[in-house]
């Protein structure tokens, strides 16, 4: 069984620009969800789609299952079952202190937010945080790409970001 464990952080400054990639431009589809049910997501990522199944989260850990699809059929998906359940962002990698980490600009109904994770080996492992990291939102659900298919960004009340 796949296991992702990340922390996932808001940005306290644009610092990460000067170690970052070139960015892959990303869009993101959400199937419905019951309650209490996994979280499928169907993504293309520049010239490459993934279908990814992932389960509900226990502290900084989750199961998670991906799987590399055909584009076309990613744009199928994106179009016939997530409907405007979708995420467009761009991620970029910014290596710091011996760790890579994964900062997502958004766009669209979530033009504004930019988020930073760092996938782990293990729960307690020991992180050296960048100077431009801010407050982190790991267990914030409102953070999670799903949450953001479904509630906007944009739509936030200023005093709740």
């Amino acid at each position: 069984m796949g296991v992702e464990i990340e922390r996932k952080f808001l940005l306290a400054s644009d610092g990460w620009r000067s170690g970052a990639d070139g960015g892959v431009r990303m869009v993101q589809g959400y199937f419905e969800r019951t309650p209490n049910g996994p979280t499928v997501r169907v993504r293309i990522a520049g010239s490459r789609a993934f279908l990814t199944v992932k389960g509900a989260a226990k502290n900084f850990s989750r199961s998670e299952f991906e799987y590399e699809i055909p584009v076309a059929d990613a744009e199928a998906m994106l179009r016939e079952f997530c409907a405007d359940r979708l995420v467009e962002k761009i991620r970029y990698h910014v290596s710091f202190s011996g760790a890579v980490w994964e900062v997502d600009e958004y766009f669209g109904g979530n033009e504004g937010l930019f988020t930073a994770e760092l996938e782990l080996e293990s729960e307690d492992a020991a992180l050296v945080f960048p100077p431009w990291l801010g407050r982190e939102v790991t267990g914030d659900r409102r953070y999670t790409n799903g949450s953001l298919s479904i509630n906007p960004y944009r739509n936030w009340a200023d005093s709740v970001k």
